[in-house]
């Protein structure tokens, strides 16, 4: 008898062992890039990566740091990745000028950038700039468009005195006093910032005043969405019960960002990074979650029109599709 269990023993353990092996052959493959390092507003998809929400839909989905929009997008472009990460206005500006790419879930109808200042020169209403001294850098939305912000709120852009910085050294020179203003993301920069510095620092929220750019989205290429459809799908429909699952368990999502995360931050601030992202990514009742209206394309492109060459015949339907979202 102890034989014969020894025998069923061995059989079991084949049986299981074949069933996994072949269930991990039959996950599609996603590779998704992020257009910078980690940071908590990934948290979402390390969460729903552990809790096995994509393994659910056939998807092995694989996660990697990135190093600027520009080089994911060309990656996504060469078929190095299926997925990119980025904020939406880089994707629309790479579109216009010809990649073949298309947004396929916009998660941020509009980024939440603000410009922050020391409390003994607090800037929160446009006026109060005028005087200032603002870092500006190459690539960066919220100071790319101060001409339009300008405009928009009846200042004078020349009585503020803009500093071309290096993206590296504007935090060191802000923390110098050496510039009176710098643009953070509410949700990953400013609760590091207020971290590190113990510092409660006023903000000039930019959406309110006009400056409303689409932020965090999901970017295929024209090649995937043609041969690789189905999976691209399966991984949104996950991703959306990913971000449903975070809100309610933003201690899990801390746990498996910084799992993956060989130099992370304190579990106090990767939480407080997932929370505040959390908070921005609120979707439209009855659509799922990501779905792309045609106006936010139209608004994107009209604020991108003051500062470069917008084609004006070219759709805004070339720019995205909810097809990925439809269940």
């Amino acid at each position: 008898m102890s034989k014969l269990r020894q025998v069923f023993g061995v059989v079991a353990v084949s049986i299981a062992a074949w069933f996994w092996t072949t269930t991990a052959q039959a996950l599609d493959t996603v590779n998704v890039r992020f257009s910078w390092k980690l940071k908590g507003e990934y948290g979402f998809l390390y969460l729903g990566k552990a809790r096995g929400l994509y393994q659910k839909k056939g998807i092995d989905v694989v996660l990697g740091e990135g190093a600027g929009a520009q080089a994911a997008l060309g990656g996504l472009v060469r078929g190095n990745e299926d997925v990119v990460i980025a904020p939406a206005i880089f994707a629309i500006s790479a579109i216009e000028k010809g990649m073949p790419v298309k947004l396929a879930a916009i998660y941020q109808e509009r980024a939440p950038f603000v410009l922050i200042s020391w409390p003994d020169k607090a800037v929160t209403t446009p006026a109060q700039m005028e005087g200032k001294s603002l870092a500006i850098s190459v690539g960066d939305p919220a100071t790319t468009y101060l001409d339009v912000f300008c405009t928009i709120n009846k200042i004078s852009c020349e009585k503020i005195n803009k500093v071309q910085l290096d993206p590296q050294v504007r935090f060191p020179q802000f923390m110098q006093r050496r510039v009176d203003l710098i643009s953070v993301y509410t949700n990953v920069d400013l609760p590091l910032i207020e971290d590190r510095t113990g510092t409660k620092f006023p903000v000039l929220d930019l959406p309110k005043y006009g400056l409303g750019l689409p932020g965090l989205a999901v970017v295929v290429s024209d090649k995937g969405i043609a041969e690789k459809s189905d999976s691209l799908r399966r991984f949104l429909s996950a991703t959306e019960e990913a971000i449903e699952l975070t809100k309610s368990d933003p201690a899990a999502a801390t746990a498996a960002l910084k799992s993956a995360w060989s130099a992370a931050p304190s579990d106090e601030l990767i939480k407080a990074q997932i929370v505040a992202t959390s908070a921005t990514l609120n979707f439209e009742k009855g659509r799922p979650a990501g779905w792309i209206g045609d106006k936010t394309i139209s608004d994107a492109l009209k604020l991108m029109s003051a500062t470069e060459s917008i084609d004006p015949n070219k759709p805004v339907t070339d720019f995205y599709t909810n097809d990925l979202l439809k269940k």
